[in-house]
């Protein structure tokens, strides 16, 4: 499904022309709908793996600004021979701050969200390690410039039913077309979910065949 296709699909749901239902307008729903989606999956297409190093002394790190949430963060001490790996482990902030300020410093064990732009990590790096950041993207929305996306492409049924439900809230009615859209999304995106955070993430060899358990009437 094509911008064009979603935004005509959406003015004859709910029988509204552009006059009410601007560019501006729909484009809004689109973006709220897209940020619901992706706040109630965990989409494989967004991963994406991040390489850059740390700043000795510097406690620091510089995130990329499409960043929507990070997943984790490894460290490559290239100072040791074979450049031994580890993940660093989530801690909050205070935690992390009063780590750092005994002034160790070393590989980094720890890392937390400091701000949009930045992680903090402990102790404070003492040399320029390696460090590999796998996060979830912000995505660029679907719009009149960038015609198609994963969503529009691989759930426009659930990107459809999530844009209906901003256009009859907008709309301030009626509560029978937002009660059966909101089921709609529900189920659409139970599917989507247990395809994109289950189905894709098991191994046939490893995990075996997904079977279901067929009731026998006895």
């Amino acid at each position: 499904m094509t911008y064009a296709e979603l935004v005509t699909k959406i003015r004859d749901y709910t029988e509204v022309d552009s006059n009410v239902f601007t560019a501006t307008i729909i484009n809004g729903f689109i973006q709220d709908a897209e940020y619901r989606i992706f706040r109630d999956v965990d989409v494989d297409n967004n991963r994406v793996y991040y390489s850059a190093n740390f700043i000795a002394s510097q406690k620091f790190l510089s995130v990329p600004n499409d960043v929507y949430l990070i997943e984790s963060l490894l460290v490559v001490d290239t100072t040791q021979t074979g450049n031994p790996r580890s993940y660093l482990e989530p801690r909050d902030v205070s935690f992390i701050t009063e780590y750092n300020s005994t002034g160790a410093t070393g590989v980094p064990k720890y890392y937390g969200n400091y701000n949009d732009s930045n992680v903090i990590v402990a102790p404070t790096p003492a040399s320029t390690y390696a460090v590999e950041l796998n996060y979830i993207l912000k995505p660029t929305q679907l719009s009149s410039t960038n015609t198609s996306t994963f969503l529009s492409t691989k759930f426009p049924n659930g990107l459809l039913y999530a844009c209906l439900l901003e256009a009859y809230g907008f709309l301030k009615g009626p509560t029978d077309m937002l009660q059966l859209y909101e089921t709609k999304y529900k189920e659409a995106v139970q599917g989507f979910a247990l395809e994109q955070m289950g189905r894709r993430r098991r191994d046939e060899y490893h995990d075996g065949v997904p079977r279901l358990n067929i009731q026998q009437n006895k």
